[in-house]
């Protein structure tokens, strides 16, 4: 697949958006068609994989849906290293239910 750097250039953020999200959905149904086919091909019987064996693929193929990285974390552009004065520490655990 060839892509014109010029028609990616005239894309709305929207479509931009668009044509990621149906990239990835391809990704995914490609890739549960490779586990499959893993699976029921795998040649050490005594030793099968199973679904659970693709767990961290299937994790990096979903951070693929935020561009930025976790989907629960805000995006922190321009934030000063630790070293020029930034914060040493960040809380990212999650609030819990009041």
């Amino acid at each position: 697949m060839e892509v014109n750097i010029s028609e990616a250039i005239e894309k709305t953020p929207e479509q931009l958006e668009e044509a990621r999200r149906e990239f990835i959905a391809e990704l995914w149904r490609r890739f549960e068609t490779l586990q499959e086919w893993a699976v029921s091909h795998w040649p050490d019987q005594e030793h099968p994989l199973s679904s659970a064996d693709f767990v961290e693929a299937r994790k990096e193929i979903l951070s693929l849906r935020s561009p930025a990285g976790s989907l629960n974390q805000p995006v922190q552009q321009n934030e000063a290293e630790p070293e020029q004065g930034g914060a040493q520490y960040v809380d990212v655990t999650p609030a819990p239910w009041p």
